[in-house]
């Protein structure tokens, strides 16, 4: 065979492994996207001046600067006071609640990114649903919903539409304006809205979150601490002769001074001044702290003390994406050594609190509840960048800075539409701005970039530039054609907005945007029409993600916070797709001609 025809068959296989390893979930996807490059260039299907290459694109240094500049929005309390609106606004109303969360959402997710939003929205949004006695489930869902129909809005409100802009403009289209593909978006977030304001009460489910479910089971498991105090009749016996496993009480971990024995037996012996990770049943536990042993009952001379603090608070903390505790084994973070804290459970999907072993490894959107004081759990969370669910962050030091954070956006906004300066270079301004003027740390600028998601843009912008170089893109252009012989350019449009969408509901969004661009491009050079309104439907279906909760971050969050089921976003996410998708190919041509 000739490299006319092995070249593209290698490329396309590499894509194949990189999207089976996005859905087995091997390695973070940044890692398999840099591990694909690497493949490729051994092979000799890139080299690095190509690869280099990648780093002219404009769109990942915009979506960069973006990200600070929304940072700095939260950091100025911008987007907490829109807590505060919602519940004063909402009362006691469920409707009410539920229509004034996704208009806040569709009003400010356009200029906004949609992580910050969503997780600064999330505590109010449970807090007022167990206000009115309601379940926070009835309303997670939409929120996240709202604000990937918010993005669609404007470019620079989601990473997708930047990238797609980049990618296009790379291969000789012209560039998207700031607010040119808003009206059609605002149609299709509107049709969105009523759908979801009508049917959302009607098929999602009432479900507790973890810290309900953890108070009102007396089966669910725990851990906590005790400690062995002076004239402990247990301080000399092993643990066999202690009979605690007869209760149900597990000791997991004895800490003796400098010493952590992490794997105790039968034959460990309790010393004076050791402190004790335990694991039980709740019912077991409240046996224990009811008997003789633990010194809650006045006891002189207790054989265990609590060592749990009066101002101690239960609270539910989500891992942000760009978490230092992803991927790392619970041992490792020692919280109780470090922090003082107790990690009480993990909710992900369907693990339970049997599955937080040492080599536990934390993942985005895993929901901690965490045990500890206030002061506490802020320095955890702080540290880790992690978000108080049912406690709510601080409130801002910095609300002083709001109307500087709110004019730079402003400023971008208006000075990109008006094309005074490509939003890359208003991007990057409004980034410097918003860091000398004191809204936004350095530090907490460069936490606020998701590194991750921007090392995997760059990598799967080198991925379409093996694609198109070696005939690949073409490849699957004429094929796809092909198979649509004869039809019209809007049943192609069709066709490539249910494509895309299905595509970025098991893969990353960005991936997929960056892959289609190009062949959706040379689909429509070799149809002879304007291409625009093909990557416009990339653009749209890209962040079409509503039945699945790994197809967008969003998505991922509310997944773990609202205790939801796979089928819970099936339910309500296909149907939506389905409207929304149909609704995309009938707005576009109107907007954009084929010809």
């Amino acid at each position: 065979m000739t490299s006319e025809l092995i070249d593209p068959i290698i490329v396309g296989l590499t894509i194949l492994g990189l999207f089976f390893a996005f859905i087995k979930e091997w390695v973070k996807p940044d890692i398999a996207v840099v591990v694909a490059v690497s493949i490729l260039m051994i092979l000799g299907l890139l080299d690095s001046k190509q690869v280099l290459s990648v780093f002219s694109n404009s769109a990942p240094i915009t979506v960069g600067a973006l990200f600070i500049i929304s940072a700095a929005l939260e950091k100025t309390g911008c987007v907490a006071k829109l807590s505060g609106w919602i519940a004063s606004i909402a009362g006691r109303n469920e409707k009410k609640l539920l229509a004034m969360i996704m208009l806040t959402a569709l009003a400010v997710s356009p200029f906004i990114n949609n992580t910050p939003v969503v997780m600064v929205l999330m505590p109010a949004v449970i807090a007022v649903a167990v206000k009115i006695q309601s379940s926070p489930s009835r309303f997670l869902i939409p929120l996240s919903y709202a604000t990937i129909l918010g993005g669609m809005m404007t470019l620079i409100g989601t990473s997708t539409n930047i990238l797609v802009d980049g990618v296009a403009r790379d291969m000789g289209l012209a560039p998207f304006g700031m607010f040119e593909i808003t009206v059609p978006a605002i149609v299709i977030g509107i049709i969105g809205y009523l759908f979801i304001f009508l049917l959302a009460p009607r098929l999602l489910p009432l479900r507790e979150t973890l810290a309900q479910q953890f108070m009102g089971a007396s089966d669910r498991a725990f851990m906590t601490e005790l400690f062995v105090p002076e004239n402990s009749r247990l301080a000399g016996k092993t643990l066999a002769e202690a009979k605690l496993n007869q209760v149900g009480v597990t000791i997991l971990k004895i800490f003796r001074a400098d010493e952590a024995i992490t794997s105790p037996t039968e034959n460990t012996r309790f010393e004076v001044g050791d402190r004790l990770i335990v694991h039980s049943k709740s019912s077991a536990m409240m046996d224990l702290h009811s008997s003789d042993w633990i010194g809650l009952q006045n006891n002189v001379n207790p054989d265990f003390e609590t060592l749990r603090r009066k101002d101690a608070v239960i609270i539910e903390a989500i891992v942000g994406s760009s978490s230092r505790y992803v991927q790392r084994p619970i041992r490792d973070l020692d919280l109780l050594a470090r922090y003082g804290i107790h990690l009480i459970a993990v909710h992900r999907k369907d693990a339970s609190i049997g599955d937080v072993v040492d080599d536990f490894q934390l993942q985005f959107g895993d929901v901690l509840l965490v045990e500890g004081t206030p002061a506490q759990i802020k320095r955890f969370c702080e540290n880790g960048d992690l978000f108080a669910l049912t406690e709510g962050k601080v409130t801002s030091t910095r609300q002083n800075k709001a109307p500087i954070a709110l004019a730079t956006m402003a400023g971008v906004i208006l000075l990109a539409a008006f094309k005074v300066l490509p939003i890359e270079s208003l991007a990057i301004i409004g980034a410097a701005i918003v860091l000398v003027t004191g809204c936004i740390r350095s530090d907490e600028a460069y936490k606020a970039i998701e590194w991750p998601l921007i090392v995997m843009i760059f990598g799967m912008l080198a991925i379409s530039i093996a694609m198109r170089d070696s005939g690949l893109a073409d490849m699957v252009a004429r094929s796809l054609l092909s198979v649509g012989q004869g039809l019209d350019p809007w049943w192609i449009l069709l066709a490539v907005i249910f494509l895309t969408s299905i595509l970025t509901e098991v893969l990353s969004n960005n991936a997929v945007a960056v892959l289609m661009t190009p062949i959706v491009i040379g689909m429509a050079d070799h149809m002879g029409v304007d291409a625009r309104p093909f990557v416009v439907g990339v653009m749209f279906a890209a962040s079409m993600s509503f039945a699945t909760p790994i197809g967008y971050q969003t998505n991922t969050l509310v997944y773990s916070a609202g205790n939801y089921k796979f089928s819970d976003f099936a339910r309500l996410g296909i149907p939506l797709n389905i409207l929304l998708g149909a609704g995309a190919a009938l707005l576009i041509p109107l907007f954009w001609s084929f010809h």
